[in-house]
């Protein structure tokens, strides 16, 4: 007896044994790369994804024209499904109202008529009660795609064809700008202004050498639908743009409104691009109600088609601007935008391009695009003077063509002989009608060929020049400017730039959360910190402090003064006045209050001095002059300052307002040198201060040459010493030196 059945393996099970890493490895690639190229990250050539492109097609083959009618929102996603985008209905309407929504579009492509949503956050009308046809920046990105101008490709069931990209004549990719989060990448372009982006490309075809920066002295920056102010420095931009990578600080736009008798109203018009007018002011609300805005009396929105918000000042003494920095620092005024401009290369490749890059895939593109169009109207051309050239033939033979038309069987082919013509000619000259026959249409089919006989060596001359076709390219900039250019509703700019705010407003605003009062700041030897109100005279080196733990330093300082903490592993803390633990009691550990890694300890605590500058050096006597600005750390993980390595550790960090260095051993030897002798930097290892066979440095001072140098006893007695009685200890940098004079401490530091 004989069977078909399946062979079963020997185990008796039959199913296949699969690696499941390596299954698993290939359905993610699988599916991130499904991610990249079908989802998130836009073409650099038309600057759209499949779901925005798949839209503007369907709204062609529906013929929805800037001058036609409205269809309703409904035909269009259905459409969008059916024939080229198999994915939730929703998903592609938002998507279709992103597309008309001004705010969100610096140039929209749909025309929409309806509830397309607000800049408040509301959501648009569902898809049946809206309506939407195409704008000309829409026709613009379609223009000659029924000339061969890009290449189509199968849709997912096979049934048609859609494009693979626009023709695009019209920089959508910088122009509207894109974001989309991928698998292990993302993309976030911000829009910027067409008339600027005309003149940087209409730059880089005459002179394709021209440097990203030549690049940007034409495109200065995003230029955003809702406006706003721009506060980014132009170096900042410049390496945004050069590298691919950065962010744009950009603000709210406001004025100052006065009411009269001192008072004063602040009225936002613009909010930052992407914010929700209606979030931000519950925002605000919500801080006004939890005291966090101390300058802030009260905020309204009296918006109507035009964005009013007014902030009314809590006393018309608060200055303006101060009150603004406040809001800009804990609201949504203001705003980081970032630029990741994460494309895909000929809509294959994902990487990262700088401007330059991107405007040249842009015009690389339109080349293309120019020179296949150019293609088709040749074969046109070819075969319309193939039809008129048969013409002719009939009308100089015109009675034997009849003639053979009435009495051969197969008259075409007779022609065809006859008067050596292809199949296409004689086809054409059976299907004329009689009433061609007459005189005049010979007169307008020899006018014909003679156009379409010029037009044809313009191309061919088109086709065989780069110069010529970068010409055209060129004409066509230039006409894209015309329309959209800085004169237009559409095309002035939006987005104004200004200079980044004066540091003193940014301090004002900051210290104006924090009420301002003097405190003395107590540091123990084990590290616990606590900040006693007022200034007190004289901190007792033992009472208040846990057992077996002392005084380290005390100093007067105010509550909204920022204090800088150095390490032993050179890295500088940045810890506000006002965070300290109050005078009761014994305080806290200073490690709470900062990330410091286990085995260091503290060398100095301090009040911070904008514009000052210190000393800092390490145990081997390696050190350096840096600004006190460049201590300042924006995190609990601190700022490196000085590099150390091996058993090398930071030991000093003094104040360096003078113009002479005395530097003091542990074996008791001193040299004097010239300030000038030090370098200025803001993190390194330093140069040596003075040379030891044994041991480290102890201490250093930095003083002025005229006043002498001073040092101070354990019993508090101060001494000074002019210079005229140094002069054996004056030398050069990193020299051994000599012992200290008589007098001084015996602890080796200038403060006994």
């Amino acid at each position: 007896m004989t069977t078909d059945a399946k062979k079963v393996p020997p185990g008796g099970d039959d199913n296949e044994t699969v690696d499941l890493r390596k299954a698993l490895e290939e359905r993610y690639l699988s599916y991130a790369l499904s991610t990249i190229m079908q989802r998130a990250l836009p073409d650099a050539r038309d600057g759209m994804k499949p779901v925005h492109r798949r839209i503007i097609h369907v709204m062609r083959l529906l013929k929805l024209d800037p001058d036609e009618a409205y269809r309703k929102s409904a035909k269009i996603v259905g459409d969008v499904i059916g024939n080229f985008h198999p994915h939730g209905d929703q998903s592609i309407y938002d998507a279709m109202v992103r597309l008309a929504q001004d705010f969100a579009m610096r140039y929209p492509l749909v025309d929409g008529q309806g509830n397309f949503g607000n800049i408040d956050g509301d959501g648009a009308a569902a898809y049946r009660y809206t309506e939407a046809k195409m704008t000309d920046v829409a026709v613009r990105l379609l223009e000659g795609l029924a000339e061969d101008a890009v290449d189509f490709k199968p849709t997912y069931d096979g049934l048609t064809d859609e494009p693979t990209v626009l023709p695009a004549n019209f920089p959508n990719l910088l122009a509207n700008g894109s974001t989309g989060i991928a698998v292990g990448m993302a993309t976030s372009i911000p829009p910027h202004n067409v008339a600027e982006i005309c003149d940087a490309s209409l730059a880089l075809i005459a002179n394709p050498r021209i440097g990203v920066e030549d690049v940007v002295h034409h495109i200065q920056g995003p230029d955003f639908p809702t406006g706003g102010v721009l506060v980014e420095p132009r170096a900042s931009i410049l390496e945004s743009y050069s590298t691919g990578r950065g962010s744009f600080r950009l603000r709210a736009r406001w004025h100052r409104e006065e009411k009269g008798r001192g008072v004063y109203h602040v009225i936002v018009t613009e909010i930052p691009y992407g914010v929700q007018k209606s979030k931000l002011i519950e925002k605000i609300a919500e801080l006004l109600l939890a005291k966090k805005l101390p300058l802030l009396k009260d905020i309204r929105d009296e918006s109507a088609d035009d964005i009013r918000v007014v902030l009314e000042p809590r006393a018309g003494t608060v200055e303006d601007a101060v009150l603004m920095e406040q809001l800009f620092k804990v609201t949504d005024l203001e705003q980081r935008i970032p630029l990741n401009m994460n494309v895909l290369d000929k809509g294959i490749v994902p990487r990262v391009m700088n401007l330059k890059e991107a405007l040249s895939a842009w015009l690389e593109h339109r080349k293309d695009v120019l020179v296949r169009r150019t293609q088709h109207r040749l074969e046109q051309i070819a075969r319309r003077l193939e039809i008129l050239d048969g013409y002719i033939v009939a009308y100089l033979n015109l009675d034997e063509v009849i003639r053979i038309i009435r009495e051969e069987d197969e008259p075409k082919q007779r022609l065809m002989k006859r008067f050596k013509l292809t199949d296409g000619q004689a086809e054409a000259i059976l299907n004329m009608r009689l009433r061609s026959l007459r005189k005049l249409e010979e007169i307008e089919l020899r006018t014909e060929h003679k156009t379409l006989s010029d037009e044809q060596t313009h191309l061919n001359a088109l086709l065989g020049s780069d110069k010529k076709q970068w010409g055209e390219i060129t004409k066509q900039i230039g006409e894209l400017k015309k329309t959209f250019g800085k004169d237009t509703p559409l095309g002035r700019r939006k987005t104004e730039f200004a200079d980044a705010p004066h540091a003193d407003y940014a301090e004002e605003a900051e210290a104006a959360f924090i009420e301002k009062e003097p405190i003395t700041v107590i540091l123990s030897e084990k590290g616990w910190v606590r900040a006693m109100k007022g200034h007190t005279a004289e901190v007792d080196d033992e009472k208040g402090f846990k057992a077996g733990d002392r005084l380290k330093l005390a100093f007067y300082a105010q509550t909204t003064d920022k204090l800088l903490l150095l390490s032993t592993a050179g890295k500088v803390y940045t810890i506000g006045a006002d965070r300290l633990p109050g005078g009761r009691g014994q305080g806290e550990p200073l490690r709470l209050m900062v990330d410091m890694e286990e085995g260091h300890d503290f060398v100095d605590f301090f009040v911070y001095a904008p514009g000052t500058k210190r000393l800092i050096a390490s145990t081997v006597g390696d050190g350096f002059v840096i600004g006190e600005d460049e201590l300042l750390a924006n995190t609990r993980k601190g700022k490196q300052v000085l590099n150390v390595s091996g058993d090398s550790e930071a030991r000093i960090i003094v104040p360096a307002d003078g113009d002479t260095v005395a530097v003091v051993g542990q074996n008791r030897k001193m040299v004097i040198f010239p300030a000038s002798e030090l370098p200025e930097m803001a993190r390194g290892k330093g140069v040596r201060l003075q040379k030891y066979k044994d041991g480290g440095i102890s201490d250093a001072r930095v003083f002025r040459a005229s006043e002498g140098l001073s040092w101070t006893d354990s019993s508090g007695r101060t001494f000074v010493k002019p210079m005229s009685e140094l002069k054996d200890w004056v030398g050069e940098r990193a020299q051994a030196g000599r012992q200290v004079p008589q007098g001084f401490p015996r602890n080796n530091k200038f403060q006994g």
